[in-house]
């Protein structure tokens, strides 16, 4: 270590003691705003507050006025050390003390949702500030160091100017999370070593032996016509410069600091209950990514019952294939059977593809509300494309793991096509960004449990469109959705229960026609990634009993399109306000 890198250490390691000494003033945003509407109506208040959160969150994040009412990226990237996260701690503090003496009941029916969502993000931001979360910042699903490559809208010379300079603030912004991450090991608060090790080849991938090798050079081939050639080959020479000089050996020092330092000290259990404030901190986590009140032991048991119902559709739809054997035999013939690997990456892609296609045909049918904003279907990043998940959708693209092939079978592409594409994710996210009738801050908000447990129902709701054409795409429907009542099991056993991983192991395996690849990321990503894998099942659960709650309530008025455009158009709320909205838009229905 440099000797400037012990100073930063040193530094910051003094402030985080005076800080809980209770010896250095902490910065606090300004409340001037709140405290104008303060004799305002309680509406005007809650614009106030909520605009002025928006406003803290964007600059926090590194985003900067655009002077057109919005924020574009700013030329540094987020301050993650502790001084700046207690910044946002107290600004949340205020905040929720503020929203606290707004009255809910002079309020109109979306504003009540706006302060429903306001609160659960201030109270998330407590919940990681209790748990000192930052000291943790990654898991074997996400970490800080990738998708930094990514650039999306640079059109002029000072877009790139901007983005070049975020990129010679990686070294910094990887020192405060070092720092960080040492503090984490001192209090045992870390990832499981054996979730962390082999993760290094997402950092590795970006170490190259030249500029133009590297990922973070992808943004500068092609630059749009509109700018001078001088200035393209200038802003290119300023690109290769600080990958060279700022990029590539920050990402070595990392690697060095993950290999010889951080991994070697993470703890060796797996459990949440087994790090500081176990209990606690795994109940925080559960009504984090849940947003509902449900404890460990009512998850667990609604996840057994949850796999013996989807059993008995298994063995269901085994009859259909006509397969003649033992569910598990049915599950091995699925797994090794070559006509159900693609032979190549470009294969599994035009497959999820003329699934889309075919989607597209029935979504009119289904949804009466549909996006302007299309998506395409990508690769997931080959830096992280061995250790992830089987897909990721969100605003404008969807991806697909194209990573060891045999591990990605054909039959679930429909599912995940639906889940993560459209209607699912991709469809949810355009439609939320281009929802003019609610305020910023909840087109950008995503509660795991509204938006896990909306791809999850869509996958089901293919059935109803017909997009499942044989029995074995419909057990890849079944073996997904085993997956996620699966996940309600282990997650609870892993972490409340003393599961080993091993035992996580063999139970999704033996309940899912998941890869042996599949099932061992997957249960690495419960152990390190504590309560979020619930928030699918238990998302799903909610929004299929509302929709029969709709039909029997309604009959034959029932529409499934204004339904689901409801759901949609609120965008991302707790499971609790779902509820509460969709009930309500049963009883407006009956008085139609």
């Amino acid at each position: 270590m440099t000797a400037s890198r012990k100073g930063l250490t040193g530094a910051v390691s003094a402030m985080v003691l005076a800080v809980s000494a209770g010896v250095v003033a902490m910065p606090s945003p300004v409340w001037a705003g709140a405290q104008q509407a303060a004799d305002a109506g309680a509406a005007a208040r809650l614009k106030t507050l909520y605009e002025g959160d928006w406003d803290f969150r964007q600059r926090e994040r590194g985003m900067e006025p655009d002077g057109r009412g919005g924020f574009k990226s700013g030329t540094r990237l987020p301050s993650v050390d502790p001084v700046s996260q207690q910044r946002r701690i107290d600004h949340a503090q205020r905040a929720l003390a503020e929203l606290d003496t707004i009255a809910l009941d002079q309020l109109s029916n979306e504003d009540r949702i706006n302060a429903a969502v306001l609160r659960t993000n201030l109270e998330h931001v407590l919940i990681d500030g209790r748990a000192r979360e930052w000291e943790m910042p990654f898991n074997s699903d996400s970490n800080f160091w990738t998708y930094l490559d990514r650039a999306g809208g640079l059109r002029t010379v000072e877009d790139f100017d901007r983005h070049i300079a975020r990129l010679r603030d990686i070294p910094r912004y990887f020192d405060e999370h070092k720092v960080n991450m040492r503090a984490g090991l001192a209090r045992g608060f870390s990832v499981p070593r054996v979730t962390a090790e082999g993760r290094d080849s997402s950092i590795r991938s970006f170490i190259t032996d030249t500029a133009e090798a590297n990922a973070f050079f992808e943004p500068f081939r092609n630059m749009p016509a509109t700018i001078p050639v001088a200035e393209q080959e200038r802003i290119r020479a300023d690109a290769r410069g600080v990958i060279i000089e700022e990029i590539i050996p920050a990402y070595r020092q990392l690697l060095g600091f993950y290999n010889d330092e951080y991994v070697p000290q993470t703890r060796t259990t797996l459990a949440a209950y087994d790090m500081p404030n176990g209990p606690s901190y795994y109940g925080e986590q559960i009504r984090k990514y849940t947003t509902t009140d449900l404890t460990a032991d009512q998850i667990h048991e609604i996840g057994l019952s949850e796999v013996a119902r989807i059993t008995a559709e298994m063995h269901d739809v085994m009859k259909q294939a006509n397969f003649d054997g033992t569910l598990q035999e049915f599950i091995t013939f699925l797994r090794t059977d070559p006509q159900f690997v693609a032979k190549t990456p470009d294969e599994l892609l035009m497959t999820s593809a003329w699934v889309a296609k075919r989607v597209d045909a029935k979504l009119s049918e289904n949804f009466g509300l549909l996006p302007r904003r299309p998506y395409t279907i990508i690769p997931v990043p080959e830096a992280l494309a061995p250790f992830y998940t089987a897909g990721r959708g969100g605003l404008g693209s969807c991806q697909m793991n194209t990573y060891d092939l045999p591990s990605r079978p054909l039959y679930n592409i429909p599912a995940l096509t639906l889940h993560e594409c459209a209607p699912g994710h991709s469809m949810q996210a355009a439609l939320s960004a281009e929802q003019q009738g609610i305020p910023a801050f909840r087109r950008s908000t995503y509660f795991s449990g509204y938006g896990e447990g909306w791809g999850l129902y869509t996958e089901w709701l293919g059935v109803e469109m017909g997009i499942y054409r044989t029995p074995y795409e419909n057990f890849g429907r079944l073996s997904y959705e085993m997956w996620r009542a699966a996940r309600l099991v282990i997650d609870t056993g892993v972490h409340s229960k003393g599961w080993t991983r091993q035992q996580a192991i063999d139970y999704l395996a033996s309940h899912t026609a998941l890869s042996q690849h599949e099932v061992a990321t997957e249960v690495d990503r419960y152990i390190s990634w504590p309560g979020q894998a619930l928030s699918y099942k238990l998302g799903e659960i909610t929004i299929r009993r509302l929709r029969a709650e709709a039909e029997a309530a309604l009959g034959q008025k029932f529409d499934k399109r204004t339904f689901h455009d409801r759901i949609l158009a609120m965008g991302a709320v707790p499971l609790t306000t779902l509820e509460e909205q969709m009930r309500a838009y049963i009883e407006e229905e009956k008085a139609k």
